[in-house]
This record gives structure tokens, C-alpha cells and sequence, in this order.
């Protein structure tokens, strides 16, 4: 760890002040960890529910006596200096304060995040995007505009795509070639042997409730570890799939993630809508490499999502990041592949992963690398190769407003980025909250031309501008 030698040789000031927008799950736990952070403070919440906002401060253990509400930009600095934490329903009185450093967008709402960060970077504030939501949508053209402005527009460590690109950009630093990588899932399958089930429990946020499924008598050896055999890592997956077809597979969330991953790191999909393998950490890298060394993909460099397959008493994945990787030099694929790391059958690339992400409590070192070194903690670059797009899943009503990741009416797929005509497919959440131009059939992709524009909208527009800057 070298960032306390960074942080003491070449920081700029010696406090960062950030701001949340947006107090749910994620950022209410940068606010409750701040008070262990040395050198990071997290003086106003911002929420449409005020409440909310206010019981980010509560959980943080702030005394009652030191939370006030501000409705403005110059009551909130009063009450700041003298000590108070802010909470507040009008995220816009923060741009207007100078003392706040860092803007956290944490709304999961595109067109308020939208709106939020672009205001933030032209009041001279840098931006921690937690929103996968806005910034799978225009997270480059943010980052451009940021750039341009001597600011910082940063992916947030504590999440999988901010993790997965810094383990991407360490692999390569050290001359490792990336054959896959990837998220994944918070979910994990329980395999129980002696009962021949495979469940799942509900977590509140990505399963909503318990499952538990019966392996078929037929399926049973399918669910033993993938055989060292021509074709097997394909064979084993597909049946897998099919003894779980009732499971929680796959969200179009994890898509959401996985594009932002791949567009930064110059990864791909090896099919549009992914793997979707459920495989045990042991057989990441003998499945999730191409087929001349046993796996399944056609070439390399694929991004991918794993759901961790395990018995109760083995370690899971912890919804991390991984990666498939080999060294070009024999001898150096020798040392990857026999110290310590899983290999594949062949021995040609091995395993390297990093079982947890800690979401908000961990997401300080963004912050306080914003605002000491001004740098961020994602890729060097952010290229929008692929757009992550919706499938209707059901027949759409013209005039139905169209919901986020969680809309069980739509599915999801990874494509290769174009620019907006009538014919092209929206970008997925362009199209939350807006309503249905015409009839959608079960199966069409969504277009441009099935989708109602909202009025004078900033994620639009930001769209707009990122397709003429990129595409």
C-alpha cells in the first residue's frame, strides 16, 4: 500500500470535504465511516426524503443535537463551520459551497445524477459516480468534461467496475495478459450434496426471496467439477443452466456494471448476453478461457459475469472481481501457474481474484484521492465501445413509462456502441422513467423510435454530446 506515502508527499491540502447525494445503502456508509478516515470528512447529506438523509448522520453515531436541516447554500456553510452536519432535499445548494471538495452521486436515478455531476463539475467540484445507472450512459463524456476542467470524474473504489479496472491495469502493469475478467454476482448458489439442491438466499437487494431447487437425477454429474475433457466446460454449463432455469440468474444490473468494466479496460463479451455461468472458484479458470485451452470463448480479452457456485462450508466469491490471466513467458507462466494460484487442466493461465467489495465503507480512498492528488481511481481511459441495451420481455403498451434494471418487462444485452438514429437500440437507461412511443413486442429490441424524449433532459443531452465526442 502506497497511498499514505502519496498522501503525505504530494497531497494539495490536508482535509477532504465531500458531499452524498443520495442516502441509501451505499452512501450511507461512506457517511458512517468517515470518522475512522483520517483526513476525510462528510459535513451534508442531500435526499429527495429529507429523513433519509438526516438518519445517514444518525447511523453514523452524530449526536441529535448536531444535525440541522439547511435549505440553502449559505445557511448550510454557516452551520458547518460551527460545527453542525447538514442535511438536506435540495441537493443544488451544495455546488454553491465552496468548502465541499468532492460531489458523491450516489442517487441511482440517471437524470438527477445527471444533473447533479455535470453542475458539480462546472461549480469546480470533483465527482465519486456511484450511479451505475448515469454512468453506464455518459460516464465518458463526464469524465471528458471533467478532465478538460482540471477536475477529477472518478468510478468509486468499494464497487466491482472500480475494482475490476485497477486489477485489469495492475495485471497488465506487470506484463500479465487479461484472457477474461469480470464480476461477481452478490448471489451465490449453495450446492448441498447430500440433498441434491442447489438454493440461494434473499438479500433484499439483488434476490428478493429464498429459492431452493432440486437437481434432477440426470443433471446430478453435472454439478461435480468440470471434467478434463474436450468440450466439457461448455457441456457442464448449459446443463447446469438448465437444471436451474427457476434460480435468480443474471440481473440487468450486473450487465449495467459489467459495461462500464468492459468499456474501460477495452474488454468485450464473448455473446451479448453473457455467460451466465454458475461455476466454483476452482473452475473460473478452466470455463472462462478460449476453447484451444479447454475453455469456452472464441478469442480472449472477454468480460464476463460468474454466479460462485459452492458447498456451505467452502469460501464464495463475496461478489468480487476476478480475472483469468498467463504470462507469454514460459518460465513466468510456470511461477503464475504453480504458486499458490488455481490453474486451469493445461496450466496455460490461472486465477486471480478478490473476493469481496465493500461498497461504501471502502470508498474513501477515492475520495481522499480526489481531493489530495486530484487523480481517480479507474482506468486511464473510458472509451464507450459497448452500450448495454433492453430487450422486451413481455409486450409494451404504447404510453407505459418503462422502469430501471429491476423492471422484470425488459432484459438486457451488451452491444457494440452506436449513434442515436430512429433504428438503433437506446441505451437501457436512457429509457428509465419514460414512456412507450408505440406498441413494443415481446422480443424487439428498444429503439430510439419506440421511446418518448424527455423534455429538456441533461442525461439526454450529455448523451448527445458523448456519441459526437466518441462514437
Amino acid at each position: 500500500m502506497i497511498y499514505h506515502h502519496l498522501f503525505n508527499k504530494f497531497r494539495k491540502k490536508d482535509k477532504v470535504a465531500a458531499a452524498v447525494v443520495g442516502a441509501g445503502h451505499y452512501g450511507t456508509a461512506i457517511v458512517t465511516q468517515q470518522k475512522y478516515v483520517n483526513r476525510l470528512c462528510v459535513p451534508i447529506v442531500a435526499d429527495a426524503n429529507p429523513e433519509t438523509a438526516k438518519n445517514a448522520f444518525f447511523k453514523a453515531g452524530i449526536p441529535v443535537e448536531n444535525i440541522v436541516y439547511a435549505g440553502d447554500a449559505a445557511e448550510a456553510g454557516k452551520m458547518i463551520a460551527a460545527g453542525k452536519y447538514v442535511y438536506t432535499d435540495n441537493a443544488m445548494l451544495i455546488m454553491d459551497m465552496p468548502g465541499i471538495d468532492v460531489l458523491v452521486e450516489a442517487t441511482g436515478v440517471p437524470e438527477a445524477g445527471a444533473r447533479y455531476c455535470l453542475a458539480a463539475i462546472e461549480k469546480g467540484k470533483h465527482v465519486a459516480a456511484v450511479s451505475k445507472e448515469m454512468d453506464s450512459c455518459i460516464g465518458p463524456v463526464l469524465r471528458r468534461i471533467a478532465i478538460e476542467k482540471g477536475l477529477v470524474y472518478s468510478p468509486v473504489d468499494g464497487d466491482q467496475p472500480a475494482l475490476l479496472m485497477q486489477m485489469v491495469e495492475w495485471a497488465r502493469l506487470i506484463g500479465l495478459t487479461v484472457i477474461s475478467a469480470g464480476k461477481a454476482r452478490d448471489a451465490e448458489f449453495i450446492l448441498d450434496e447430500k440433498k441434491r439442491t442447489v438454493s440461494v438466499e434473499a438479500d433484499g437487494i439483488t434476490v428478493h426471496k429464498d429459492v431452493s431447487v432440486s437437481i434432477p437425477e440426470n443433471y446430478i454429474k453435472y454439478f461435480e467439477m468440470i471434467p478434463n475433457a474436450p468440450g466439457a466446460a461448455r457441456e457442464y454449463i448449459t446443463r447446469r443452466l438448465e437444471a436451474l432455469k427457476d434460480m435468480p440468474l443474471v440481473g440487468d444490473f450486473d450487465l449495467c456494471e459489467l459495461t462500464m468494466m468492459a468499456n474501460a479496460v477495452g474488454l468485450h463479451p464473448d455473446v451479448p448476453e453473457t455467460s451466465r455461468a454458475p461455476l466454483r472458484i476452482t473452475e473460473l479458470p478452466i470455463a472462462y478461457c478460449s476453447t484451444k485451452n479447454g475453455g469456452i470463448y472464441k478469442d480472449e480479452g472477454v468480460a464476463d459475469i460468474v454466479t460462485n457456485l459452492r458447498r456451505p462450508d467452502e469460501g464464495g466469491m463475496g461478489g468480487g472481481v476476478y480475472m483469468v490471466v498467463r504470462c507469454d513467458n514460459a518460465y513466468s507462466n510456470y511461477i503464475l501457474t504453480t504458486k499458490g494460484q488455481i490453474p486451469n487442466y493445461d496450466k496455460s493461465a490461472a486465477l486471480i481474484y478478490r473476493p469481496y467489495h465493500l461498497c461504501g465503507v471502502e470508498t474513501s480512498s477515492t475520495l481522499l484521492c480526489q481531493g489530495l492528488l486530484n487523480i481517480d481511481t479507474g482506468a486511464q481511459d473510458y472509451i464507450p465501445s459497448f452500450d448495454f441495451v433492453k430487450i422486451a420481455a413481455r409486450d409494451i403498451r404504447k404510453g407505459e413509462k418503462l422502469g430501471n434494471d429491476h423492471d422484470t418487462g425488459m432484459s438486457a444485452r451488451m452491444v457494440p456502441a452506436t449513434k442515436r438514429n430512429p433504428d438503433s437500440a437506446v441505451p437501457a437507461h436512457l429509457i428509465t422513467g419514460n414512456a412507450a412511443k408505440v406498441d413494443i413486442r415481446k422480443g424487439q429490441t428498444i429503439t430510439y423510435s419506440m421511446i418518448e424524449e424527455p423534455a429538456g433532459s441533461v442525461l439526454w443531452d450529455l448523451r448527445a454530446q458523448q456519441e459526437k465526442m466518441f462514437v
